[in-house]
């Protein structure tokens, strides 16, 4: 009788371990919507002026959307706003808005090392943004080699070299895209222990394979918008398309009510852009 009561016990004991983990096993596939409160739909503005080497860069866009709520799968375009940069000389180059959100200028004039301003007015508000136009240096050689990988096969590496200069402080950022990458993956680079060197800057992917292509741009930068995105890169791991866990201020003003603050950077940058075939 009483091992007949210890086996019964021993059941109910198992039976109730094993309707717990059920339970929480069930648990874990249920998703949850948090009612999360809804903040000010800011005004976003994504304005890189991009100034490929061996283009004119008469050809630039500037994109204004408004913050979404968190579970929200579209992104507010913004229409109807007034949008111009104007260089350091005075000369004043208009963006015409060419579809919802999008604004683009067809005779921009780029030259290294100049400062422009960015205006933009929508929603009665007035916003701002400087920023030089900064040069990056060729780059000389892109080749492949493969690193042994413990957990797997080997994995492809692709690396590209550039010389940097050497009478200045620098700051890149490139930008790989790539069918195996569901978003583009940016990294930033500072020549801070390897000024006047050659720089080589590594891609590597455990579904890069031969016959995969990878769309590379590489930028120089300015030491504000580095900072600036290495704020993001490190709150998203190296993915700024991903929610950041707070609002990352840029360099955008707004002249009317400071409190109203846009979210976005200015920034003009020239770039080398390569499109590589992995062997």
């Amino acid at each position: 009788m009483l091992r007949l009561k210890k086996y019964n016990l021993k059941s109910k004991t198992v039976t109730l371990f094993s309707l717990l983990f059920v339970s929480l096993f069930l648990s874990c596939d249920r998703v949850v919507e948090l009612d999360l409160e809804t903040g000010p739909l800011r005004i976003v503005i994504d304005a890189e002026i991009v100034w490929e080497k061996g283009t004119s860069g008469n050809e630039q866009t500037i994109k204004i959307s408004r913050m979404a709520p968190y579970y929200s799968a579209v992104v507010p375009k913004v229409s109807g706003a007034h949008v111009r940069v104007e260089n350091s000389e005075g000369t004043i180059f208009t963006f015409n808005e060419s579809a919802p959100g999008l604004y683009t200028c067809t005779n921009f004039v780029p030259v290294i090392n100049m400062e422009y301003k960015l205006f933009v007015e929508v929603d009665g508000q007035s916003l701002t943004a400087t920023e030089k136009l900064i040069a990056v240096p060729p780059i000389d050689k892109i080749d492949q080699e493969f690193m042994p990988d413990i957990t797997g096969p080997d994995l492809i590496v692709v690396t590209f070299y550039y010389k940097d200069p050497a009478d200045q402080t620098n700051y890149y950022l490139t930008d790989y895209k790539s069918d195996i990458l569901a978003f583009p993956e940016y990294t930033s680079t500072s020549d801070e222990f390897v000024n006047g060197n050659v720089i080589d800057e590594k891609f590597s992917d455990a579904d890069l394979k031969p016959g995969k292509v990878l769309d590379i741009t590489h930028r120089g930068i300015s030491k504000n918008f580095y900072n600036y995105m290495n704020l993001i890169l490190e709150v998203t791991n190296s993915n700024p398309f991903g929610a950041a866990p707070g609002n990352i201020r840029g360099n955008v003003i707004n002249t009317t009510d400071t409190n109203n603050f846009a979210l976005g950077y200015f920034r003009l940058c020239e770039t080398n852009h390569i499109i590589y075939t992995v062997k």
